[in-house]
């Protein structure tokens, strides 16, 4: 019997963070969506982060399916379980699922590992059949009749033809959207770098996979004529091909699509003037970029391919084109003491970037970081709702859990300090205010709730401390 009605549901983050202030839409959900929805299925999207799903329509599709990364993993489990309880099939994908499906399998019928574009309208063909044929669909994890895990084989990445075949993504499917909401887009996937905490190369591969200018092009368009709120490269490296970057950017300022936007670059960007320019003149807005530390030593440990120096020179640059910056940083590397949070938030005040976002190093499952630490014994627990790059999970080498996880939140809290807020707001610049108040407001959140969870961490204080 044919399924028609399918929900997606892309689970929610299991804290505040300062980005809760501006929630973003994954695209991976809402292009999965898409994608059914050009196969005659009655399609919603719920995201959580976005609005609260509408649980009648999600109990009554005939499948739903459930995008996780790891933070979101034990909700995504419940809700799962939940659904299967009242006769519901339910699949999983994104990230967790793919390194961890025989645990994801605990609490849904398939998991779909790494990208879905082609494996889920294969397996729903194949469901809608009643086949048993899903042993020959690549990508899939399940359990047969017996009980027993079976995966097939990998399903080879998407190639840039097949990338510009996709259709663009209908917002519109998602619960509750409005034309304001930040509005996400992709460009490329796949990463060559090769930081060791990072999960993007075990989903998306060391390839930049790009789509052609044409067709972002059609898919700006599409953004320009039914939103109204800033556009979001997810892209891990918008600025990965100079040439097709400057391209896109000059065929942006020639159709007048130059509404507010933001990007993730990588420091090199600052070495090309003429491609600073052109970000500029196409309305970009802020560059998000993984400074990660301003410990040569740490930047060595992540691989992160990257000196203080480019750190230092490409903020300059982006301030001289009028391009605001927003600094992420993680802490925790074997090399770190806690000196070093400290340094990174004077750093930032003293090198005007605008935001910044501390994050706790987190081995996640599928990285190199997270075979080490299993490996070597130094995971404090996997309670996946702490793998949030909030909560110390492992034991660092120079300083306890506690201190990290304290520290860190303690150097969010000196960034956006009532002097960041008073600075802006004696400037009426009301964007950069509202961000500090936000900010202010989560670390005084965290630190109320960081007791609880600190007494569950055994002490142990590092030799090298």
């Amino acid at each position: 019997m044919k399924m028609k009605r399918i929900s997606f549901i892309e689970v929610g983050a299991p804290g505040v963070h300062i980005f809760s202030k501006f929630p973003v839409a994954r695209v991976g959900t809402v292009l999965l969506s898409t994608i059914l929805k050009e196969k005659g299925y009655e399609v919603k999207a719920f995201i959580e982060d976005i609005s609260t799903p509408d649980w009648q329509f999600i109990e009554s599709s005939d499948l739903v399916c459930i995008s996780t990364l790891t933070s979101t993993a034990i909700r995504a489990y419940s809700i799962g379980q939940r659904l299967r309880a009242k006769g519901k099939p339910v699949i999983m994908g994104g990230a967790h699922p793919t390194f961890m499906p025989e645990e994801a399998l605990q609490y849904c019928d398939f998991v779909i590992r790494g990208e879905g574009d082609r494996t889920l309208p294969e397996l729903m063909s194949c469901l809608d059949k009643g086949t048993p044929a899903i042993e020959a669909i690549q990508g899939v994890s399940y359990r047969d009749t017996s009980g027993t895990f079976f995966h097939t084989p990998d399903r080879q990445l998407l190639k840039e033809v097949d990338l510009n075949s996709l259709p663009v993504p209908d917002f519109s499917l998602v619960h509750d959207w409005k034309p304001s909401h930040l509005y996400s887009l992709s460009t490329s996937r796949g990463c060559p770098f090769a930081c060791r905490f990072c999960s993007v190369i075990p989903m998306f591969g060391r390839n930049y996979r790009f789509k052609s200018t044409e067709s972002v092009l059609k898919e700006l368009k599409h953004i320009h004529s039914v939103s109204t709120g800033t556009r979001f490269f997810v892209d891990d490296n918008f600025t990965a091909n100079r040439k097709r970057i400057k391209e896109l950017l000059q065929v942006m300022i020639a159709e007048k699509l130059t509404s507010d936007w933001t990007a993730q670059v990588r420091t090199d960007v600052a070495a090309d003037p003429e491609l600073l320019r052109l970000m500029a003149d196409a309305g970009c807005h802020t560059v998000h970029i993984g400074f990660e530390s301003i410990n040569p030593k740490s930047l060595e440990d992540f691989n992160k391919k990257q000196t203080v120096e480019d750190i230092v020179r490409s903020i300059r640059s982006f301030r001289d084109y009028g391009i605001h910056i927003h600094g992420m940083f993680v802490i925790g590397a074997d090399t770190d003491d806690v000196t070093v949070i400290r340094r990174i938030v004077d750093f930032a005040i003293q090198n005007g970037i605008d935001t910044i976002q501390f994050m706790v190093l987190t081995p996640l499952p599928g990285t190199p970081l997270f075979e080490e630490m299993k490996k070597s014994g130094r995971l404090i627990h996997t309670d996946w709702s702490k793998y949030d790059a909030h909560h110390a999970v492992f034991r660092p080498e120079l300083m306890s859990a506690q201190t990290l996880q304290t520290d860190t939140i303690k150097g969010m809290g000196r960034f956006y300090s009532w002097k960041y807020i008073v600075k802006h707001l004696a400037k009426f610049d009301l964007h950069y205010t509202s961000i500090g108040i936000f900010g202010k407001r989560t670390v005084h959140k965290r630190l109320r709730q960081i007791a609880s969870y600190h007494e569950t961490i055994p002490i142990h204080e590092p030799e090298n401390a």
